[in-house]
């Protein structure tokens, strides 16, 4: 008879406070799929970000959580283009693609659907798979957010905003001097959602530079 796997000290802290989380628990009662929900919520409420009539492209979206706070804001009059890795469940007003960004084919998916269109808001809750190297993790994590980053500068209006979670540490720096280079204002956010010995913190830019290519990596040179 095969023997049941042991379950390690850290997952089963990580399980204890998974299921002992308010926010997991908030987020079950009012029908969210994650807890990252109300980090979304928190921010908007400071920033004003989500309105009626607005394009908005959620990068790294699965399970759907922003996706769901995006639709709720936007009241039906708008559109919401989402991408991830892993599939993204069907909802009323999302269009959605299972598919990696990093490929030449998911931002041709995009640029079909947005046409000649601009976009107001570029979220990115993208992570890489974790590799258990930190450095790696790292520094392929801010791979991600320069692909965003340039994304959004090529495609938002110029009232647009982008908002993207990063990690404090190697690289944080040096993506901040890039969104402070793609801006005009560029802001840090720690919303309560996010856990206390989460190094994440999200940086909001807005109101895009006239010139930012010179700014920006091209995506062709990242990937």
């Amino acid at each position: 008879m095969a023997q049941k796997p042991k379950r390690t000290k850290s997952g089963s802290a990580w399980m204890h406070e998974h299921v002992t989380d308010p926010y997991v628990k908030k987020a079950q009662m009012d029908g969210y799929r994650s807890r990252a929900a109300y980090k979304l919520l928190e921010i908007d409420a400071r920033d004003r970000l989500l309105k009626p009539g607005m394009t908005v492209v959620d990068l790294g979206a699965a399970p759907g959580s922003w996706c769901q706070v995006a639709v709720q804001k936007l009241k039906r009059q708008g559109r919401v283009l989402a991408i991830d890795l892993l599939p993204v469940a069907p909802m009323p007003g999302v269009e959605s693609l299972e598919g990696d960004f990093t490929q030449a084919s998911a931002l041709t998916w995009l640029e079909d659907r947005l046409q000649s269109g601009r976009v107001d808001l570029v979220l990115s809750d993208m992570a890489p798979n974790i590799s258990g190297v930190g450095l790696r993790d790292q520094a392929r994590h801010y791979e991600l957010c320069e692909l965003a980053l340039d994304f959004a500068v090529h495609w938002l209006k110029p009232d647009g905003a982008f908002l993207v979670k990063v990690f404090q540490g190697v690289g944080f720096e040096d993506f901040r001097r890039q969104m402070q280079a793609a801006f005009t204002q560029v802001a840090i956010r720690k919303p309560d959602a996010s856990r206390d010995r989460s190094s994440e913190v999200y940086l909001l830019g807005r109101s895009p530079r006239v010139n930012t290519d010179s700014a920006v990596t091209s995506a062709s040179e990242q990937v």
